[in-house]
């Protein structure tokens, strides 16, 4: 390997020719990333486990929105009908995503070879074009983290490619199933989730772990919130005893476990008994926030 002069910037480099030569300073190809000396490498890299929990997180996000808007339309309907669109929205989003993972190099595997990401600055490789004596401007975007970029991109468009084309079958089968608008709305949110991806992904990487526990307390809390009696005793019973309440309690907790795992990587597992804890802190605390008991007083 001849020795090249390195390039400026943080991502530009130079792709090896087929004569042997070196090419100008510029972008690499997609699926190569610039090396500390300006050479184009290929991405190699195997996942590490932070980068499968951020794409859990970026999966989870359509499911939960999925279950969300079915439960939401379907006040009032039977539970069968519900569960049928629940398992339905289950496959649809693992569907979509094996068939991202299968999709991308290697083909036809569900491993990845990825170039991990270093630094935020790697998710927002437009923000660092540099710009050689002040003239002109040296284009050198790319994914420098590919393909964590892209692969959400894919997720998304075969998840809502298996929404429109599954879920009409399911509401075909059972007419008496109101699930129209529950399409309708994923039709709405994952837009907003592919704009969100574009614009935040690399803060999102870096920031999943505390948002999926922050999110879950406030969601805890507001399931709780809504209930007529605030009392101790009933805010317990009605989560033990009604199926409902019980799976959502559940899942919840089940959100808050994996936040903390993605956060300490199963090195501080003690943290996880603390799950429980935003549950039984608004339980034990709520009797005493009522508004109208504070008012009397």
């Amino acid at each position: 390997m001849s020795i090249v002069k390195t390039c400026p910037g943080l991502y530009c480099g130079r792709s090896e020719l087929e004569d042997g030569s070196w090419s100008e300073c510029g972008a690499c190809p997609r699926g190569f990333r610039t090396n500390a000396t300006s050479y184009c490498v290929e991405c190699s890299d195997e996942p590490t486990l932070y980068d499968w929990q951020y794409l859990g997180f970026m999966v989870l996000l359509p499911l939960v929105l999925h279950w969300f808007f079915i439960d939401m339309v379907a006040v009032g309907n039977r539970k069968s009908t519900i569960i049928a669109q629940h398992v339905c929205a289950f496959i649809e989003v693992a569907s979509g995503t094996l068939a991202a993972l299968l999709a991308l190099p290697p083909t036809g595997s569900v491993d990845l070879h990825v170039c991990s990401p270093k630094a935020l600055s790697d998710w927002y490789t437009l923000l660092h074009n540099p710009q050689p004596d002040y003239k002109e401007t040296l284009h050198c975007t790319q994914e420098a983290v590919y393909p964590l970029y892209t692969i959400i991109l894919l997720i998304y468009a075969f998840s809502l490619l298996m929404t429109v084309t599954l879920r009409p079958f399911l509401l075909v089968w059972h007419k008496a199933i109101p699930g129209k608008k529950a399409i309708y709305c994923a039709l709405y949110f994952y837009p907003i989730l592919v704009l969100t991806h574009t614009v935040a992904a690399g803060l999102i990487y870096c920031a999943f772990p505390y948002i999926i526990i922050i999110i879950s307390m406030m969601t805890s809390a507001s399931h709780f919130s809504i209930k007529m009696d605030q009392s101790a005793p009933e805010l317990l019973t009605s989560s033990v005893t009604n199926g409902r309440n019980l799976i959502i309690l559940l899942g919840h907790w089940l959100v808050h476990a994996y936040g903390i795992i993605s956060l300490t990587g199963f090195k501080e597992l003690w943290y996880l008994t603390l799950v429980p804890a935003p549950a039984l802190f608004y339980i034990l605390t709520a009797q005493f926030t009522d508004p109208m008991k504070i008012h009397n007083d």
